[in-house]
Formats: C-alpha cells, structure tokens, sequence
C-alpha cells in the first residue's frame, strides 16, 4: 500500500488550483476550491482554500476579524501592515508544522507600521510609539498593545533557548494585533 504524507495532498491539490487558475478556468477553479472548503467544513478539517492557497482555518470570528482587518488596512492605504497580516496567516499554516514565532513576528509587525503611519513616527518601534503617543487608544485597552508588544518581545522577537510560543498564543497575537490595527486605521478616520 502506498503511503502519502497528509500535507503532500494539500501540496498536490495547490498544484492543481494553480494549473486551472493559470489557464483561465475560472469557473472550473471556483467550484473546486468552493467543493473543497466545503468538504473541509464538513469533515471537522481546520483548513481551508483561500486564492488557491491551503491555509489554517481559525474560528468564525477570528477568520471576521482578521478579513475585516486586512480590508481595512488595504483601503486605508496600509499595504505593508496588510502584507505582514498575511504572513502571520501563512506563518500559522505552515506545513507540516506551523511557525508560531514568526506569526507572532509578522503580527506584531502590521500592528507596527499602522502605529508608525498613523503617528507619523516612523523610525519608532511599537514600545516606544505606545509611550509617546499612548492616547492614542483609551486606557486600560493602551496596555492591551503595551503588554501584547511584551510578549511578543519574549515569545516571539527574542526568543529564550526552550521557550517557543504555542499555536493558541500564536493565534491570540495574530487576532489581537489584527483587531487593533483595523481600530487604530478607524479610530484617526473618524
């Protein structure tokens, strides 16, 4: 009996999604991918297919948050926050194993150049911006960004031999970091 490595399928089914994509049969590479994420839905699988990439599928409300999030920071103009919340997700659906240091990095890195954007502080990493221009957002929720940015700096930043963050904490960052960036974006248009 032949044997399969369960993300080598993943890996295949990306390649195919390509091939139809690549050769303009979009309503050939819409059905499949909507076939798939629905079996995946069905069968308690914690992926999904988005753009004919396979990645992790979080809780409704974290796949909202996130959505809304990096919507949010495209129209406002902020590509590279954008970008860095992307990675985050592709950090957390890695295969075979997920990346929760660098989803954390990459997370805390969109959350960074809103911050910078929006202050206009540019060469300021979050900690100091959060100190500077902490009114920004309402006490106490300006420490909620303070202690995420500690964290981060021990967990996913600096690392400590024997000490890497879990895929649960992982997700807290990315979901926290996209919630805040989306309320800094809205928070300076209103």
């Amino acid at each position: 009996m032949f044997e399969c490595k369960w993300y080598k399928v993943y890996d295949i089914i990306e390649r195919i999604l390509h091939h139809i994509g690549e050769n303009s049969y979009r309503e050939t590479f819409d059905s499949f991918q909507s076939e798939l994420n629905e079996y995946f839905i069905e069968n308690g699988i914690g992926w999904k297919v988005a753009n004919g990439i396979i990645e992790m599928r979080g809780t409704e409300s974290f796949e909202s948050i996130v959505k809304s999030a990096q919507a949010t920071e495209q129209i406002a103009g902020h590509i590279t926050a954008s970008k860095e919340l992307h990675q985050a997700i592709s950090d957390l659906s890695r295969r075979p194993h997920p990346d929760p240091t660098g989803a954390i990095q990459h997370a805390m890195a969109s959350l960074e150049c809103v911050a910078r954007e929006i202050t206009g502080d540019r060469k300021a990493n979050l900690g100091d911006i959060m100190k500077r221009y902490g009114a920004m957002v309402p006490t106490p929720l300006d420490q909620a960004i303070i202690k995420a940015w500690g964290f981060a700096s021990e967990n996913g930043r600096h690392l400590r031999e024997g000490r890497e963050p879990s895929f649960n904490e992982a997700e807290l960052i990315v979901g926290l970091c996209a919630s805040l960036g989306s309320y800094l974006i809205k928070a300076t248009k209103a």
